[in-house]
């Protein structure tokens, strides 16, 4: 597992999930969603903070009830978007990938070991921009557990030793712009800080 704590070079995907929290799925006005919303990311993008998942071993066509054992371990992470970008993009029907996978759109924190969150749906994270809180939110609050998403994952995609998956952001998103400085973490366990380019 030593190898995880470099999972920014080892992991080949990014895999999220939209819309995982309720306050911020009726931000958009969807309704109520059964199955993940799934959308990838390229390893190069490495505004909102997120429980990281980071695959300790290859998950392809899993139940549920073994979802846990593919764990390697978490980290904090943001999902940045070019509002603007996607906005255009949609408006003209296309797809939005380039609005969430630019270079830098991922910053991630450190590695966390699963024996430092022995239960990732009772953690509290968070986001404070230039020294005021953005977000700050418990992963009780998640419409679908972590492991039902690795399920549903892998049974399209095969999850890879190293990739990470991000489990969905809680309400409170806004916009940043460049000088702004991030703090992301997971309370009583670890932060990051960034400067936004």
């Amino acid at each position: 597992m030593s190898n995880l704590k470099k999972f920014v070079n080892l992991g080949k995907k990014i895999v999220c999930v939209g819309k995982n929290y309720p306050e911020n799925a009726s931000d958009v006005n969807l309704p109520s969603i059964k199955k993940p919303i799934v959308f990838a990311k390229t390893t190069s993008s490495y505004l909102t903070e997120e429980l990281g998942v980071i695959i300790g071993k290859p998950a392809r066509n899993i139940a549920e009830g073994n979802a846990l054992n593919h764990i390697g371990g978490y980290t904090i992470a943001l999902d940045m978007l070019a509002r603007d970008i996607q906005l255009e993009l949609r408006k003209q029907g296309h797809p939005w990938y380039i609005s969430k996978s630019f270079d830098t759109a991922s910053p991630v924190g450190s590695f966390v070991s699963t024996e430092s969150i022995p239960d990732p749906h009772n953690v509290e994270i968070y986001c404070l921009l230039n020294g005021e809180t953005r977000q700050k939110s418990s992963t009780q609050e998640m419409r679908m557990s972590i492991a039902f998403i690795l399920e549903y994952m892998s049974k399209f995609v095969t999850l890879e030793t190293g990739d990470l998956v991000l489990t969905g952001s809680p309400a409170g998103f806004g916009q940043c712009k460049s000088g702004d400085k991030l703090e992301i973490g997971i309370t009583g366990i670890t932060s990051a800080k960034f400067e936004v380019e």
